[in-house]
């Protein structure tokens, strides 16, 4: 998509400050961080949303977060991460790009992007399972 701005970033047409580039994808720093190393696994090719991404590339992007993840948390002294990912404007996306966000996460940072449990009956749980079986 021509108009794209992840798709100018993942293709270099964009200055980022790039921390892993392979043929498939573009990891950068965020420039409007949750916290101090927040990253974003951007593909080089235009997908809007996980469900568009192809079953192939998923599982590269997993394997090219795996190798980032532990190298943010231990050189950057987190004391966990976040991985996140939104879908659709009700999800929290922004950038109608797929993105993985590779958030790590330190004592009392002030990040907020846990959610209050809610409840559920066991009937409601039942209802669900059985639309999804």
């Amino acid at each position: 998509m021509g108009d794209c701005i992840f798709c100018k970033i993942a293709n270099g047409e964009i200055p980022s400050r790039t921390v892993y580039e392979d043929e498939e994808f573009r990891a950068i720093l965020d420039l409007g961080p949750a916290t101090k190393g927040h990253t974003l696994i951007l593909p080089k090719e235009h997908f809007a949303d996980f469900f568009e991404l192809p079953e192939e590339k998923a599982h590269h992007l997993m394997d090219v977060a795996k190798k980032l993840a532990p190298k943010l948390v231990s050189r950057l002294h987190a004391d966990g991460l976040n991985i996140i990912q939104n879908n659709g404007a009700a999800a929290g996306q922004t950038v109608m790009h797929y993105h993985l966000h590779l958030i790590p996460r330190y004592e009392n940072d002030g990040a907020n992007l846990l959610w209050t449990p809610g409840k559920m009956s066991d009937e409601e749980l039942d209802e669900v399972l059985k639309t999804l079986e």
